[in-house]
């Protein structure tokens, strides 16, 4: 519970003071008024006394009375009974004197911890701390443990105090009913003391005729004191003294006093200023003389809780009967759409509260200052007045009376078991005779007559109370109480428990505890039996009040809350928000029970009218509730904080308050979610929508601003008729980090090919679309003239549908210094910048002439929907633009729903209000430095901010009859158009791909004219033929080209356009070769076209156009091929050299499926290409020469092959490949040309053995060479020896059948022969898993290279050359000698030792069953030296003894390189069997 000033002891001592009424005579009342004061008003300042009284009590103990307050009123006679509830004019007082405190605007603020909550309250008159505050408080401000802090309500002061000053006067009580009468009179009257008769006989008609029931007189015989009021300024004070001494002698010097005023006159005011202490106790009217008043004009019957229905501007707090419809408007329920308490009927009843409200001046009676001609010794004259009547005449009238009470009931104390029943026989009284016999028992009508002896004891409590005889008190309240009860008189009874409770609290020393349990039942029987409010009420203040003092919190808050209900708002609004300061003080805080307990009292606030209360209690409740995950309580504080600020003239706190309902998840319906739009709109368009100099900024729809992307350019053309775009980049693609570093590795490609294979230490790969995940830490770079597109994410959190219209972007733009101002504003003269976003509809013509801004005319967002919008900027001028928000209306798109009133449907069509959202991206955070790590820094996101280049050339790229689906190693010409759509010329166009092997653009060289119309060539082979008709026996037809005539060898290649530039407007159209996939499925082929300025030193140096296809590769032929070595003899060989030849086999087998509608293939030609070797002719036994391979079949063709001639292998500097060709079918196509020519050179594979070769030949050159060098040296010579390096090409037409049409399709398989007996495929093998190796740790030498027996057994090739049949006649001669002739041909480029032994060593029993037939005779052993690919032949001569077939293949023949002295010869492979036939003549 709030703090209060005042200690509870003197609280509670001022709530009950003693009562004297004032009667003035006319001239009297004419004195005073020149002081704007009348005389009870004069007198009110000072009617606390400063000194101690005495009186002595019954036993004749003096008791001291400290501190003592009395409370004088003017008489104001009313026939009006006393009430249970206040009248309408207290009720509209108390509401005033409420509405009038509110806490100071910027006061200090004092922040309150408990737990994990911080509670700030603004608050002027803190003090010190909360008890469980306090220990912290005091060890570190050492401050008294007496003084305690808290947020203080000086509004609830203030009502408490008015509120027990308005308690009318009750007849079960006497504590607020007139002890005495001060009768004044001026003495400038012509006869004082008849007026002073004629007042006291007033005062006596008005006590005891009987005609008023109000005011209330204590005791029959009223103590009546004579007040003789003397004018300094205008009577004569000698005459005053004169009657002054006349009074003493009539009524005692005891009973008169001589009051000297007004000293001064008005004319001196200025001469000195004398303080006002009058002022802060006229805002509390007289409200006796008030309900006089009042009550002329306002109806008898109960009317609403707090004031009048027309003084609250509050449509659903109004009340029918009395009775509030509180059940209608819960504290904690929304108010829904069709809830007549919305903003859009609050605006027509807009009314301050303060309508009815009296202006504090007028209820004191006149404008002025009070007391202006009163000196300071008038203040002291007035303040000893005060004291002479209190210390003279009042406490003595009490003291007698409280004698002669207790003398007439002592004297019958012995007669009965009880003091009060006692004094009932002796006054000979009983139960009031007017009380039925029939009535309950329980009944609170009964009604004691003035003389009973019940209401003397009572009446001699209430005198010792007031006078601070609290035991006395205690014990007589206590003594009648009983009795109340025992004649069920439960108004009296109740009135008896609550002063027995009070007293026995206020006594000194505390003999006995706090009776609660006293408080407790007179409350409840007030409120439930009696029906008596007032009395419950201030009961219940009083005893919050003590539990409070004492520390018990959780009753005093109880307490409270059972206060609370319905008949007044603003008294349950008051006790609900002290109950909540009553949960916050407690030793262990109730954090959450204070926040409900203080909407609740808000709640109440509100329906009384108090807004600014209202607000405030549901603001202090909100710091509880916020960001603790209740977002349905959360969003019932917002809105009601945001209508109670909209009607208090706080626009701004509105705007808040309702930004944070529509910003949050809100999990309310959708229902309840346009409520809150229509409100807020509602609030926006009234008080904000007027000012179009500044748009405000607008919480709806959400913005994700890191998901903002940004495209720089013209988005691309879709397909023109047969022709196909680029695909190049747009917001329609999903970023892809893998593909990005791909785009920037083909780009760094080709900037290196473009700067001597050095990429620039500046290189920024260009970036056309940017977005979180691309580096954005510098200024992206867009051109003049062409667009920027921004991507927004719009969210919509709510379940309402959205409308958004005139949707545009905020820009703000400096122009460069160099560049020519064609339209200079005044803007531009003032600022440094120009931007659209301080006005919207001024100058836009002027700002399209520097950046056009595109505007979006609708856009409709679903309930929950993210979409996104994009949005367009075309700069005109170099410059730098920064991009900083969006601009739009804002409306709801339901326009089914209509506002709850009469003009509903104009109402929603202005519910549009216009405002903007700031794109503000946060950058990536920072992990760099130490610093950085350890705090959380974000790096710039400049994506928003582009600067505006020059102009600068762009290109555009179709595609003409580009496939879709090739066979695997399919030909296809398509076509390519490069237009130059700018006004810039272009040049330096080059391509880049991550296939280079798909495609070509042919050799200049050797590029056949192709006509440049795709129609006119449509049924036109892709190669170039020539008509010739294979002959057999044939050779092939040889070229010879050089490797620089295809210089595209890299994955980069220049465009060949006509001339060095494309002009702007231009456009070529080149064609373009494609070769399908070796392997079979779906390949993405990435092409990056690449171009520049003509025009050097541009902040951009080159510009990229990416295009990507995907093409599907099935299945056609597959192609295995082998080589091995011919057996002819060298005499036979077509070499003149007689180096001999190689068989060449080739397999081809058709692997493709019926699906792609392939009939069947042929192949055609069958060409290689080699620096070393060609393909002679073709020894296929079959007459067939065009080959037709259907589905699944093979076919076998064999080939020879030889070296090329040396002049033309040999060459210094450049590579010069041969090709042969040997046609199958009836025309050669010559693939040494485009597209064949270009295909072999780029798909052959690149092998780094020319490295290899480089290092022998210098490793050789040195004097000293290192085992492992020389076994280098040895591995070359061997793989040298078997090495072959033969591509062989095939090439093959298919027919298929598609659309009962037959199409032609041709296509080109390469293999590759690298070794003589080594099978090679032309299918790409597929990659298998690497196996897991281990880590080395350490490094080990490598290991000398270990040949094995199959490479050195090829070192020298074997040839025997005899006649197949020879006749002998053995029967004349028994020996047959033949000759036969050993061929031995050195493979490798090395000497070589050989070493021939012609015995049988074989142990095999065949071998000896054959081998005995015959013998080698002559010389059986042979060694010699062979030089580099020399060729020796030796004469050899077989024996015979018998006709048969021998196999004369029996030498063996060993071999080693010479100089290799650690190595030991190697039996070399013989060819196949050599059988003879030998014949008996």
């Amino acid at each position: 519970m709030a703090q209060c000033v005042q200690s509870v002891q003197e609280f509670v001592q001022d709530s009950f003071v003693p009562m004297v009424a004032v009667l003035c005579s006319e001239e009297a009342e004419r004195v005073t008024r020149k002081n704007n004061l009348n005389f009870a008003e004069l007198l009110r300042p000072f009617c606390k006394l400063t000194s101690e009284g005495h009186i002595r009590d019954p036993n004749n103990q003096v008791q001291v009375v400290k501190n003592l307050r009395i409370c004088i009123n003017n008489v104001v006679t009313s026939p009006n009974t006393a009430s249970a509830a206040l009248s309408p004019s207290q009720r509209r007082l108390l509401n005033e004197v409420v509405l009038a405190c509110q806490p100071q605007e910027g006061a200090v603020t004092n922040a309150i911890t408990a737990g994990d909550y911080d509670l700030n309250f603004s608050d002027h008159s803190l003090k010190a701390s909360l008890p469980w505050y306090s220990v912290w408080r005091e060890t570190l401000l050492e401050v008294s443990t007496s003084e305690h802090c808290t947020a203080t309500t000086p509004w609830f002061e203030t009502y408490r105090e008015n509120f027990l000053q308005s308690m009318p006067a009750s007849d079960h009580e006497f504590l607020n009913h007139y002890l005495a009468c001060l009768l004044v009179v001026s003495s400038t009257e012509a006869v004082p003391v008849e007026q002073f008769l004629k007042l006291s006989q007033e005062q006596h008609r008005i006590q005891h005729s009987g005609e008023y029931t109000n005011p209330k007189w204590f005791i029959p015989n009223t103590l009546k004191y004579y007040v003789l009021l003397h004018d300094m300024s205008e009577g004569d004070e000698q005459r005053a003294e004169t009657v002054y001494e006349d009074m003493k002698q009539r009524y005692g010097p005891q009973g008169c006093y001589l009051l000297k005023m007004n000293s001064r006159t008005l004319s001196t005011e200025e001469d000195e200023q004398i303080p006002d202490p009058w002022s802060q106790y006229l805002h509390r009217n007289n409200l006796h003389n008030q309900e006089i008043l009042d009550d002329l004009t306002v109806n008898s019957a109960p009317v609403e809780n707090s004031v009048g229905a027309a003084e609250v501007d509050y449509p659903h707090s109004t009340e029918k009967d009395g009775v509030s419809n509180s059940l209608e408007s819960h504290p904690l329920q929304l108010d829904t759409v069709s809830s007549p308490g919305s903003l859009h009927t609050l605006s027509a009843l807009n009314t301050a509260v303060k309508k009815g409200a009296r202006d504090p001046e007028c209820v004191a009676g006149g404008a002025g200052s009070h007391g202006a001609c009163l000196t300071l010794n008038d203040h002291d004259h007035i303040r000893q007045f005060i004291q002479e009547f209190t210390s003279r005449g009042l406490l003595p009238h009490i003291e007698k009376n409280i004698r002669q009470l207790n003398d007439q009931l002592v004297s019958r104390k012995g007669l009965s078991r009880s003091l009060f029943t006692a004094t009932k026989k002796w006054f000979g009284g009983g139960k009031a005779p007017e009380k039925s016999i029939s009535e309950p028992k329980s009944t609170f009508g009964l009604l004691y007559p003035p003389e009973a002896p019940e209401l003397q004891i009572r009446k001699m409590a209430d005198l010792c109370f007031l006078v601070q005889h609290y035991e006395l008190a205690y014990n007589c309240y206590h003594t009648a109480k009983k009795d109340f009860l025992s004649d069920q008189a439960m108004l009296y009874a109740a009135g008896a428990l609550e002063m027995a409770a009070v007293s026995a609290f206020l006594q000194a020393g505390a003999p006995r505890p706090y009776p609660s349990h006293y408080m407790d039942t007179a409350i409840q029987t007030y409120r439930d039996v009696c029906k008596n409010m007032v009395l419950a009420e201030r009961s219940a203040l009083l005893s919050a009040e003590i539990l409070k003092s004492q520390g018990k919190y959780s009753e005093a808050a109880t307490l409270l809350i059972k206060m609370t209900s319905e008949d007044s708002d603003l008294r349950s609004a008051l006790l609900l928000e002290q109950a909540a300061h009553c949960f916050i003080n407690m030793r262990n805080p109730m954090v959450r029970k204070f926040a409900f307990h203080m909407i609740l009292a808000g709640h109440r606030f509100s329906k009384a009218g108090q807004r600014k209360h209202a607000l405030r209690c549901y603001s202090q409740a909100m710091q509880v509730y916020k960001e603790r995950g209740w977002s349905l309580a959360e969003d019932h504080i917002n809105f009601t904080i945001g209508r109670q600020s909209f009607t208090l003239r706080q626009p701004d706190n509105a705007v808040i308050a309702f930004k944070q309902i529509l910003t949050n998840d809100s999990r309310q319906t959708a229902t309840q979610q346009g409520a809150f739009l229509r409100e807020y709109l509602y609030v926006y368009k009234s008080v904000i929508g007027g000012n179009e100099l500044s748009l405000p900024q607008l919480p709806l729809p959400c913005i994700h601003s890191s998901a903002t992307r940004v495209y720089f350019g013209h988005e691309r053309r879709l397909a023109e008729g047969e022709k196909q775009a680029a695909t190049h980049v747009s917001l329609d693609q999903e970023y892809d980090q893998d593909l990005a570093a791909m785009w920037c590795r083909l780009e760094e490609q080709i900037v290196a090919s473009d700067n001597r294979g050095i990429v620039p230490a500046n290189f920024q790969p260009s970036q056309c679309c940017l977005n979180s995940q691309t580096d954005n830490l510098r200024h992206p770079l867009a051109v003049v003239e062409e667009p920027v597109i921004v991507e927004v994410t719009f969210r919509n959190p709510l379940k309402v549908p959205l409308a958004l219209s005139n949707l545009s972007l905020l820009w703000r733009f400096t122009a460069d210094g160099s560049a020519p101002s064609q339209v200079e504003t005044t803007e531009e003269s003032e600022a440094d910048f120009i931007t659209n976003e301080e006005t919207l509809d001024i100058e836009m013509t002027q700002k399209d002439d520097i950046v056009t801004t595109e505007t979006i005319l609708d856009f409709h967002m679903g309930p929950e929907e993210t979409k996104m919008a994009r949005l367009r900027l075309l700069p005109h001028r170099t410059g730098q633009l920064n991009i900083v928000g969006v601009v739009y209306n804002l409306a709801e798109a339901s326009p089914g729903e209509i506002a709850p009133s009469t003009d509903g449907q104009h109402t929603m069509d202005l519910m549009v209000v216009r405002g903007k959202q700031d794109l503000k991206i946060q950058g990536p955070r920072l992990n760099l430095t130490k610093e950085d790590k350890m705090l959380v820094r974000h790096g710039p996101d400049r994506r928003l901010d582009p600067i505006i280049t020059a102009s600068m050339p762009l290109m555009e790229v179709f595609f003409l009859q580009f496939p879709t689906a090739l066979l695997c190693g399919e030909i296809r010409k398509a076509y390519v158009e490069f237009c130059n759509v700018s006004s810039v010329p272009l040049c330096g166009l080059r391509v880049a791909s991550t296939h280079p092997d798909f495609f070509t653009f042919g050799s200049q060289a050797t590029t056949p004219l192709t006509p440049l119309s795709p129609t006119s060539a449509e049924n036109c082979s892709a190669y170039k033929t020539l008509a010739m008709t294979p002959q057999p026996g044939s050779v092939a037809s040889e070229m010879l080209v050089s490797a620089e005539d295809f210089s595209q060898l890299s994955s980069v290649m220049e465009i060949p356009i006509g001339g060095k530039a494309l002009q702007p407007g231009e456009s070529i159209q080149l064609p373009l070769w494609l070769r399908g996939p070796d392997q079979e499925g779906v390949h993405e082929i990435n092409f990056l076209f690449y171009y520049q300025s003509t025009e050097k030193g541009n902040k951009i140096s080159h510009r990229v156009l990416r295009h990507t296809v995907f093409i599907c590769a099935s299945r056609s032929l597959s192609v295995q091929a082998s080589a091995s070595r011919s057996s002819v003899p060298p005499h036979h060989s077509v070499d003149a050299k007689g180096s001999g030849g190689t068989l060449v086999f080739i397999d081809v087998e058709n692997i493709n499926t019926s699906e792609s509608g392939v009939r069947e293939f042929h192949i055609v030609q069958v060409s290689s290409s080699s620096q070393h070797w060609r393909l002679h002719k073709c020894i296929n036994p079959a007459r067939d020469t065009d080959c037709k391979l259907t589905s699944r079949k093979r076919a076998k063709l064999c080939f020879r092959a030889t070296r090329c001639k040396p002049q033309q292998a040999t060459s210094d500097t450049i590579e010069r490949y041969t090709f042969a060709d040997l046609n199958l079918g009836n025309e050669r196509i010559i693939s040494s040309s485009t597209p064949c020519g270009d295909f072999f050179f780029r798909c052959r594979p690149r092998n780094p053995e020319p490295k290899l070769v480089t290092s022998s030949r210098t490793s050789s050159s040195c004097k000293i060479q290192s085992p492992e060098d020389r076994a280098t040296d040895l591995t070359n010579m061997v793989k040298k020896c078997n090495e072959l390096d033969l591509n062989i090409i095939v090439i093959w037409k298919a027919f298929v059948v598609e659309d009962n049409k037959q199409l032609i399709l041709e296509g080109q398989l390469h293999v590759a022969l690298q070794t003589i007996g080594k099978e090679a495929t032309s299918l790409t093998p597929k990659e298998e898993a690497q196996e897991m190796v281990l880590l080395k740790f350490k490094s080990e030498l490598p290991l000398p290279v270990a040949l094995g027996s199959v490479e050195l057994s090829q070192l020298i090739k074997t040839n025997l050359h005899y006649p197949e049949t020879y006749t002998h006649p053995f029967v004349q001669d028994s020996l047959c000698l033949v000759p036969v002739t050993l061929t031995l041909s050195n493979c490798s480029m090395a000497l070589v030792d050989v070493f021939i032994d012609l015995r049988h060593k074989s142990n095999s029993q065949e071998s000896l069953e054959v081998h005995n037939s015959f013998t080698w005779v002559g010389q059986t052993q042979y060694k010699m030296q062979l030089k580099p690919q020399e060729v020796l032949c030796l004469t050899l001569r077989a024996c015979f003894l018998q006709a048969g077939v021998y196999n004369i293949n029996t030498p063996r023949v060993f071999a080693k390189p010479a100089k290799q002295v650690a190595l030991s010869e190697t039996s070399q492979q013989t060819a196949s069997p050599a059988l003879i036939i030998i014949n008996n003549a």
